[in-house]
Formats: structure tokens, C-alpha cells, sequence
């Protein structure tokens, strides 16, 4: 059974649930989660997870969650996945700390897009199922807010090192979200009366001691001037030390870091920095374009007019092309898989191949011996076959890889050079890439 994959999709913005509470291990889990799942079923307009994740996939039923529960479990725990095989998407998780261990429930739910969340009832909907969660199993914590935000807080550690987030925890009010449930703890640390008294879309005490709160009607739109202003009251009045003015303003910078950027990328570059961005977590996609649209390319410098080229020094120059194939082939090889445009040798494939580079961090992730031996001639030779097969050009064999040209129009280009420069860094696979190289030798091949 297909699902679609949450994280295999374009990384965008979600709406996020983080809910951490506790269930009664005395009764049977049939009769002590049947409130969850009426809740789920009632009040998941439009995401209800239709698939389960056991150990293996089935139907949503109530049925198929139970025999997903007891496939997973492995002593003292168990887990499942519930997800969707129709747009929106849905990725939830449902992990149970079972005896002899304190019993725990650890309930994640990322909804893409958030988008879904801009309608009020739907919001209204998914807070009554999170108010009923609260209301019947006891609660340290729940947030639900926009993934993209909730990154740029530092959540759960909220900036703070290891040692000193495992051991405090939520031992008080860091941040503020779109929803909020604090647990008796955390009420009892503000007050009761002040926490019930914030300045808020929703406020309410629920029967177990944890109150229930929601700055704003719908949780899409959380980086509103309106909403940014209501949030900020909200952690000034339940942190009092705090200044409204210095909280606001924080809060407008992560608005102004999430403000969508238009691409304005260098003409050579757009294909492949395009990619690079899509590719880019959410949080930081805006940053990214941001600075792809003041960065300019520095042009190639692997290259020599015509009349000043490297003589051939081969003694079988035809021996030396047909060399610098089977060098190609080797790329061909390695990323025929990942990159099956690498048999057409084009220009896309070129670009395509800087991605896969780019993308799988290649200079750092793999010995720098097997680089400079076998990856840097490979590619090399592979960019110079691209340029004979689309530009016209021929190869000027040379005894050393590095002086190896391919003369283009009333120019020599060095593409094993190129390659050498290319493999240095991941930041060099876009300041050197194959594919403006490739740009700047066409614009000059006349």
C-alpha cells in the first residue's frame, strides 16, 4: 500500500503537534484509547490518517490500530505510524511507555501544507481533539504551531546546551505557541490566576489542572502583525520579566526570516541553485534564496585564448580520447542510478550531476584519496566529452590530466582542472560548477 512520504515531498511549511502525556496502565489500552481515537476520527477534518503502519501497512480501522499496537510492541514499549495516501499529507506517531517504566504517551502529527490550517473551523476542530486529549490523559506538555517557526525557537532546548535542557526541561514558559497546553507544573510555576487571565483567542481550565491555551483563531497565519502582537502578549503577561517590546521584536525578525524571497537567481546558475533551494530545510529556504540572488559566480578561470594552447605532447593523441571516454564512462557508472540523464551527456545532465554532488555533500562524505584518484578524472573527463558532443569541441590531449583541453570556438578549456577546483568543497561545487563553466564556454564558442 502506496503512502504518500511526508519527507520525500518538497520540504514546505506544516502544522506541527508535539503532545506529551500519560494513560492509566491499569486499564485495558482497547478501553483507555478509545477516547484518542473518537477524537482523531471526529475531529481530523480533512488530514484522517487512512493508513496504518504496524509491521506492515493496512487500512485505517480500529481493528488494524490495535494488531498494529501489539505487532510493534517490544517489551516495555510500543509504536505505530498512521499516514495518508491522498494530498494533504500526513506523517503521525504513537509511541506507549509501558510497565514496569512509567507509563508515557508521545502522540507527533505533521499535517503539510499548513496552509490546510488557514480556515477557522478547521482550526477549531483541531483544537477540540487536542482539549479532549488533554482533558482525559495527563499532560506535561502539548504544542501545535507551524514547523517552520517552531525550528527558528529552538525547540525543545530553546538555544540551551544539552546538559542544562535534559535536566530542567520545561521548567517554565520559553516560548509561546499557536497552541498551548501547560501542564499542572508549568500552572502552578506562573499561577493559576494569571495564567487563566492571559490576553488570548482561548484560555481554559481543563478538569486535571492543565489549562488549555490558543493565541489566535487559525494557526497558518501565525506570522500576522496581529497574530505576532497577540503571541508576544501572551509570553509577557505569563513571563512578566519579560519586555513586550524586545519579545515583538524577535518574534517580527523569524516573521521577516519566513517572508517568502523571489528567486532573482544569475542566469547560468538558475537551474541548479533552484534545486539547491527546493532542497534546502523550509525554515531556511527564504535566507538561501535571499543570498543566491546577491551572489554572483566568479567566471571560470580554466581556460586560455586559442592561440596560446597547450601543444599536444601525447604520442597516440586517438589513444588519449579514447581514454578520456572511458574516463567518462566511470561517471556514467557511478551515477547512473541517481542521475540517469548522466548517459545523455548534455548540459542538463551537467546540471544534474552538480545537484547529486551538491546534495550528497560528495567532497566531504567520501575519502579525499578516491577523490583526486578516480572522482576528479572521471568527471573531468565527462565534462570534456560534453563539451565535443554540444559545442563542437576537440580534445588537445596533453601527458598531464590537468593541462587536457577542449577547444571551443577561439578558446581552451581545462576540464579536468575544472573538476580539480570543483571537488574541493561543497561550497566550490556551485563557485566551480560544470554547469557555468559549460554556460560561459558556450557564450564564447562563436
Amino acid at each position: 500500500m502506496k503512502v504518500l512520504r511526508f519527507h520525500g515531498l518538497k520540504e514546505e511549511d506544516f502544522l506541527w503537534l508535539d503532545f506529551k502525556g500519560a494513560f492509566d496502565p491499569n486499564v485495558s489500552l482497547e478501553r483507555e484509547l478509545e477516547p484518542l481515537l473518537q477524537s482523531l476520527e471526529e475531529y481530523s477534518d480533512g488530514w484522517m490518517p487512512d493508513v496504518i503502519n504496524g509491521k506492515r501497512r493496512r487500512p485505517y480501522s480500529r481493528p488494524s490500530f490495535w494488531k498494529a499496537l501489539e505487532e510493534r510492541r517490544d517489551g516495555d514499549s510500543t509504536a505505530l505510524g498512521l499516514y495518508r495516501t491522498e494530498w494533504p499529507a500526513l506523517d503521525m506517531s504513537l509511541w506507549l511507555w509501558l510497565p514496569p517504566r512509567p507509563s508515557e504517551l508521545d502522540i507527533g502529527i505533521k499535517v503539510k501544507p499548513l496552509s490546510l490550517f488557514a480556515e477557522t473551523e478547521r482550526c477549531h476542530q483541531f483544537v477540540e481533539m487536542v482539549r479532549t486529549w488533554a482533558s482525559r490523559y495527563p499532560v506535561s506538555h502539548a504544542v501545535a504551531h507551524s514547523s517552520d517557526d517552531t525550528e527558528l525557537t529552538g525547540y525543545p532546548g530553546f538555544d540551551r546546551d544539552d546538559k542544562t535542557s535534559r535536566g530542567d526541561g520545561f521548567d517554565k514558559i520559553h516560548e509561546v505557541f499557536w497552541l498551548n497546553v501547560f501542564g499542572p507544573k508549568l500552572v502552578e510555576a506562573v499561577g493559576r490566576e494569571r495564567m487563566l487571565s492571559t490576553p488570548a483567542w482561548r484560555v481554559e481550565a481543563l478538569a486535571n489542572g492543565s489549562v488549555l491555551l490558543v493565541t489566535w483563531p487559525t494557526a497558518a497565519d501565525f506570522a500576522s502583525e496581529e497574530a505576532r502582537e497577540a503571541q508576544a502578549r501572551a509570553h509577557v503577561h505569563l513571563r512578566p520579566e519579560l519586555d513586550y517590546t524586545t519579545v515583538l521584536h524577535t518574534l517580527r525578525e523569524r516573521s521577516a526570516r519566513l517572508a517568502p524571497v523571489e528567486p532573482c537567481f544569475h542566469p547560468d546558475m538558475a537551474p541548479l541553485l533552484s534545486r539547491v533551494v527546493d532542497h534546502v530545510a523550509s525554515h531556511e529556504r527564504q535566507r538561501k534564496i535571499a543570498e543566491f540572488n546577491a551572489w554572483q559566480p566568479t567566471e571560470p578561470e580554466e581556460w586560455r585564448p586559442a592561440d596560446s594552447a597547450l601543444p599536444p605532447d601525447v604520442d597516440d593523441p586517438e589513444r588519449a580520447r579514447e581514454h578520456y571516454g572511458t574516463l567518462a564512462e566511470h561517471l556514467v557508472a557511478l551515477l547512473h542510478t541517481e542521475v540517469p540523464s548522466v548517459f545523455e551527456a548534455t548540459p542538463k545532465s551537467l546540471t544534474d550531476a552538480d545537484f547529486y554532488f551538491w546534495r550528497e555533500e560528495f567532497p566531504t562524505s567520501r575519502l579525499r584519496e578516491a577523490i583526486d584518484e578516480h572522482a576528479v578524472p572521471a568527471i573531468g573527463a565527462y565534462l570534456g566529452e560534453v563539451m565535443v558532443r554540444n559545442l563542437g569541441g576537440q580534445w588537445i590531449p596533453r601527458k598531464k590530466l590537468d593541462e587536457a583541453q577542449v577547444l571551443v570556438g577561439k578558446r581552451v578549456w581545462f576540464p579536468f582542472l575544472r573538476a580539480r577546483h570543483f571537488m574541493r568543497s561543497r561550497q566550490a561545487l556551485l563557485d566551480h560548477s560544470l554547469t557555468l563553466l559549460y554556460r560561459v564556454a558556450e557564450r564564447h564558442r562563436a
